[in-house]
């Protein structure tokens, strides 16, 4: 099967992008453009960081509740960036829990707190605990384990289908990374303005019924994933049972807010048709 909307993407005022679909059981549906292309993943860094401080919960050298990141944080606050940091600043802005900051100093704070407990540097433990055992060669985190991951759609295609189908972690802490975590937490999100609630899991953003999003109207709400400031997505739709990476090597703005959504609907329309 070859999906006839991955070719969208050719449409795209950027000079490079790559797109692809895998389904739960980690079949490939299809790929476009340079699946072998490093691009720079912004923020869409942060799932794979996440991951690795899941698998260091699993294996015991962090609490999801223990405290890390300002006073009143725990590793759970910073994962679903209500820890009160600011966005890129090591600031507290408010009480832990209170509201949706996004924060890359949040998931800097992480990255410290697992090297710490680990004793392994963050990077390192990312590439062991997560990159290495899927197979992820193509892959890279130096620096900011917010924002400096480097990737290609078929490392990310592999990444998307261990989200589906877990055997690095249990299924039941990827239920919990995709499920609400505070409840009614409002918040901004980033290039889509104040979200009431502004709902979010471990790591991944819960679509829910945000409204603009980046993802298609006809995404189902349970759909959960992220966007990078460098023109870079991946969703996971539990509903439609599959998973899409897109990358591009041209900046997040308003190209991105106007294709995106109708690349999303395109290619769920395809799939369900």
């Amino acid at each position: 099967m070859s999906l006839q909307s991955l070719a969208l993407i050719e449409n795209w005022p950027v000079p490079t992008a790559a797109a692809g679909v895998v389904r739960s059981d980690g079949t490939v549906l299809g790929t476009h453009g340079p699946a072998g292309h490093r691009f720079p993943l912004a923020s869409v860094t942060k799932p794979l960081a996440a991951y690795a401080v899941l698998v260091a919960y699993e294996e015991g050298a962090v609490e999801l509740d223990e405290p890390a990141g300002p006073p009143g944080s725990t590793v759970r606050h910073l994962l679903a960036h209500t820890s009160g940091l600011a966005f890129d600043e090591h600031r507290v802005m408010a009480p832990a829990g209170e509201r949706r900051l996004y924060s890359n100093a949040g998931f800097e704070q992480l990255g410290d707190h697992v090297a710490k407990a680990t004793e392994i540097p963050f990077a390192e433990y990312v590439r062991q605990a997560v990159l290495e055992p899927l197979g992820m060669a193509a892959t890279s985190l130096e620096g900011s384990p917010a924002k400096d991951g480097v990737s290609t759609v078929e490392d990310l295609l592999r990444f998307a289908a261990e989200v589906q189908a877990p055997v690095l972690l249990d299924p039941r802490t990827v239920a919990e990374a995709m499920s609400v975590q505070y409840p009614g937490t409002k918040g901004v999100l980033p290039g889509y303005g104040h979200q009431n609630p502004n709902d979010w899991g471990l790591g991944f953003e819960i679509r829910d019924s945000k409204s603009p999003h980046w993802t298609g109207s006809s995404s189902s709400p349970r759909t959960f994933g992220h966007f990078g400031q460098s023109g870079t997505f991946v969703w996971i739709d539990p509903e439609a049972g599959v998973s899409c990476v897109a990358l591009t090597d041209r900046a997040f703005g308003p190209w991105a807010i106007e294709a995106w959504p109708s690349f999303t609907d395109a290619l769920l329309t395809e799939l369900h048709g």
